[in-house]
């Protein structure tokens, strides 16, 4: 359970430097290089303390997922990128495919 929660707090902090790496401009600005290698540190330990438990393939993917997804989100709030009716859709797919790996490992973990 602990691992689930930690993987899914890395793909918030994934999201957190992949939209910093974007606003640091090559690293030239001064704090969006910080919360890019903070986030980075974070994101990246916890990824690696969650695959103690989950499997690697299931866990990258829900990682990766979550981060595309709310770095996605994060733009169109902003207004950085346009929202459409077939975006929202397609995360909704990816947040569906996220919740579909969580179930199935579950019910494997279950029948091990």
């Amino acid at each position: 359970m602990w691992a689930w929660i930690i993987l899914i707090v890395s793909g918030i902090f994934e999201a957190v430097w992949a939209t910093a790496l974007g606003k640091s401009e090559g690293f030239t600005k001064l704090w969006p290089t910080v919360t890019f290698f903070g986030a980075l540190i974070i994101s990246m330990g916890g990824l690696a303390w969650a695959l103690r438990d989950i499997p690697t393939g299931t866990g990258y993917a829900v990682w990766v997922a979550v981060g595309a997804s709310l770095a996605v989100i994060y733009g169109m709030v902003t207004g950085a990128e346009s929202a459409s009716l077939i975006k929202v859709l397609l995360l909704i797919g990816i947040v569906g495919c996220v919740i579909g790996l969580k179930i199935v490992s579950d019910h494997e973990a279950v029948m091990s």
